[in-house]
């Protein structure tokens, strides 16, 4: 494989005190070399040398490309939910964005991080998309979750709040924003013309104004004008009708309206084997779709196959025009 056809990438270790140093070096360790030299650990260099000696890898760390980002102020405490852990995880993948936005990488790929411990830091934060949206200087809500997993591929046009706060964002625009960044997103892994499958509302999308006038008002102009603009989109139905013709009638991409609708079918089907992504925004992160399992943190136990499969993706991903990145 020659290294002119593989993605540059900035990846993290996510929140430190977690699995991300560990499944960070065992993925890189299971590289072929032309693959490592395209990646870029941004981590603290104490997480990763104490990560290595524990793991029997400290001979791959002089062969890592690696920047100092996210320095913990104490002690690297696997297991343990520490405010400095989550603002090393922020720093870290803010530091990996910020590069990517100026050209220097085609991606980022993020580990795991932990909600709880980011809080704890006093930093208000709702997940990697608007972390994304906010390095990028774009408004929160216009950066995008896309799981890809199990021959799925679902973007959320809403994501981490209650169904009653996205009732009342979800408009039509909004609905084809995330479509068209799915689209994009789907572009970029290979699928040049993927068709669309956008899922209702409400039940049976509706079933016209049955169960509400939801759908009439938001998904169906939604579908009406991303269809004109020359994509293969389906009239909006029920997540189950969709899901369950998956087998027979698949869709390239799926569009769900809230946070459960996308992420139950991919936790059910891939639990330890999804990529996250946050698209609509001139920089693509990636992330497992798994947290950090402060249970077997520093255990020796975690398995990388999800960071790996991410990684691998994004390798063989063309890479991006470097050129207007600002």
């Amino acid at each position: 494989m020659s290294t002119t056809a593989l993605s540059r990438i900035a990846l993290t270790v996510g929140d430190p005190h977690g699995i991300g140093p560990e499944i960070a070096l065992k993925a890189l360790a299971s590289l072929d070399v032309q693959e490592l030299a395209q990646i870029t650990l941004f981590a603290p260099i104490d997480v990763l040398t104490a990560t290595a000696n524990q793991s029997g890898l400290h001979r791959l760390l002089a062969q890592l490309n690696w920047i100092e980002a996210g320095t913990l102020s104490g002690p690297v405490t696997p297991g343990r939910i520490d405010p400095a852990a989550g603002r090393s995880a922020i720093e870290s993948a803010t530091a990996a964005i910020q590069a990517c936005r100026s050209g220097l990488y085609d991606c980022v790929v993020a580990g795991p991080h932990h909600e709880t411990a980011i809080a704890q830091a006093g930093i208000e934060f709702s997940g990697y998309p608007s972390l994304v949206a906010s390095v990028c200087e774009m408004p929160q809500g216009s950066v995008f979750l896309m799981l890809v997993g199990a021959g799925l591929k679902i973007v959320h046009v809403t994501l981490h709040e209650s169904v009653e706060t996205a009732l009342r964002r979800l408009d039509t625009d909004l609905v084809v924003s995330a479509a068209q960044a799915g689209v994009s997103a789907c572009m970029r892994l290979g699928d040049s013309n993927p068709t669309i499958g956008i899922f209702g509302i409400n039940p049976h999308a509706s079933e016209g104004s049955l169960f509400g006038p939801h759908d009439l008002a938001c998904t169906v102009p939604a579908a009406e004008l991303l269809r004109k603009s020359g994509l293969n989109v389906s009239p909006p139905a029920g997540a189950d009708v969709l899901l369950s013709e998956h087998a027979t009638k698949p869709h390239g991409l799926y569009v769900a309206m809230f946070h459960d609708q996308g992420h139950i079918p991919i936790k059910l089907l891939a639990p330890h084997a999804a990529s996250a992504f946050s698209i609509g925004a001139n920089v693509l992160l990636t992330t497992t779709g798994h947290g950090c399992a402060m249970d077997i943190a520093g255990s020796g136990q975690a398995q990388p196959d999800a960071l790996l499969r991410s990684l691998k993706t994004v390798l063989k991903m063309p890479p991006a025009n470097s050129k207007n990145k600002s």
